[in-house]
């Protein structure tokens, strides 16, 4: 049974920082807001919605008590609709519309909605383990100490030969094309309530980004230990090619064809293809290659035949290290700005990188777009959606 994409919203980003646009906000009213607008955008009967899938990273205070239900409560869906939360780090919520598929093709439910947030002004990434490490000591062991991903990003650098001056180019890019494409994005953004006024443009663009100016901020996590570690890094992720701490929400409505047959509802895409895959956890942001690889063995596809990329920039040298090694053409990959620029509020990325990807495929008249994304753990997912014209 095919899968389909009627429609998908999302937030604008916010500073993921206290007095970011979005901070003073409920993570779980923020998602409900996003999930209401979509069912009316989409023009779906929410009594006929099956199941709500909510990708989010930081599950604590706030963002605990399974926030997907609390979200479809706030969104006013009828109590007859259950949620679930879902952790595969960054790549969360696009793992939940996996999940989706998966439940859509088999014939166990006819109409989902995919969801992500993530408030991390207040609920930054690590939070959650409340200064504890939550990997247990064997782990560490097998793999001689896990580290950030901040130092897989400088090791994936070192390996595929990304220099400071490709990472600070590729960043600026991002900025540049995310400022270029300002209105387009505004076709997908829900214009959100805030004390200050409507919050509707990212915040986490800045279009006067450049290479220079970048080239003069200082690497992030370079320090002694991992120096001796890994004497090989050349310590080259900054805060600048790296994407920011960010506030957000996305949604997503995923029904089968014959559902939305039914329900006159008018498809943008349809779901190709999902798969996830685990990698190397010291690397940890390097699955997107073998990811990459099986989704097109699956789908009988080539690279050549995908018009758009969407490649979640975690940091530069992760994109631009897939780049290099899948020989993908740099002129289909991330054509909007990517998360340098339009943020990273993890739970919600996966279905944020859906929600661009459906637009941008109807800006250039395309057909198959690709989504990938590396996620904490060594692990990442990535979707082929076909538009549907």
């Amino acid at each position: 049974m095919n899968t389909v994409i009627v429609d998908a919203v999302r937030t604008a980003s916010g500073k993921g920082k206290p007095g970011g646009a979005l901070s003073e906000l409920h993570p779980a009213a923020l998602l409900g807001d996003v999930i209401a607008a979509l069912v009316e955008q989409a023009g779906v009967d929410p009594a006929r919605i099956d199941d709500v899938y909510a990708g989010c990273v930081s599950q604590f205070r706030r963002q605990t008590q399974n926030i997907a239900r609390t979200a479809a409560l706030a969104a006013g869906l009828p109590v007859s609709v259950p949620g679930t939360t879902i952790d595969r780090q960054c790549g969360s919520s696009q793992q939940a519309l996996q999940f989706a598929h998966a439940a859509i093709a088999s014939g166990q439910a006819d109409c989902i909605v995919v969801c992500g947030v993530e408030l991390m002004s207040t609920h930054q990434i690590g939070a959650a383990a409340m200064g504890e490490d939550p990997i247990a000591a064997f782990v560490h062991e097998r793999f001689g100490g896990l580290v950030h991903q901040g130092i897989g990003a400088e090791i994936i650098a070192g390996r595929y030969g990304i220099s400071r001056e490709e990472s600070d180019a590729f960043a600026a890019r991002s900025h540049r094309l995310a400022a270029e494409h300002a209105e387009f994005h505004d076709d997908d953004i829900l214009a959100v309530t805030t004390s200050h006024g409507l919050h509707e443009r990212d915040e986490t663009v800045r279009a006067s980004t450049t290479a220079e100016g970048l080239a003069g901020l200082d690497p992030v996590f370079v320090d002694d230990a991992q120096s001796a570690r890994f004497p090989e890094i050349a310590w080259s992720v900054t805060a600048g090619n790296a994407s920011p701490l960010t506030d957000g929400a996305a949604a997503v409505l995923v029904t089968s064809e014959r559902f939305a047959e039914s329900q006159d509802l008018d498809p943008r895409a349809r779901i190709v293809s999902s798969v996830a895959v685990g990698s190397d956890p010291v690397e940890m942001l390097t699955g997107i290659m073998p990811a990459t690889e099986r989704i097109l063995t699956r789908s009988k596809m080539t690279l050549d035949q995908i018009d758009l990329y969407e490649v979640n920039e975690a940091f530069a040298p992760v994109p631009l290290a897939w780049q290099k090694d899948l020989k993908a053409d740099p002129e289909r990959l991330n054509v909007t700005g990517g998360a340098i620029a339009l943020g990273h509020p993890l739970g919600a990325s996966g279905a944020r990188l859906t929600t661009t990807l459906l637009h941008a495929l109807e800006l250039h008249d395309a057909r198959f777009g690709l989504q990938t994304m590396c996620e904490g753990g060594g692990m990442a997912n990535a979707t082929i959606f076909e538009r549907i014209s």
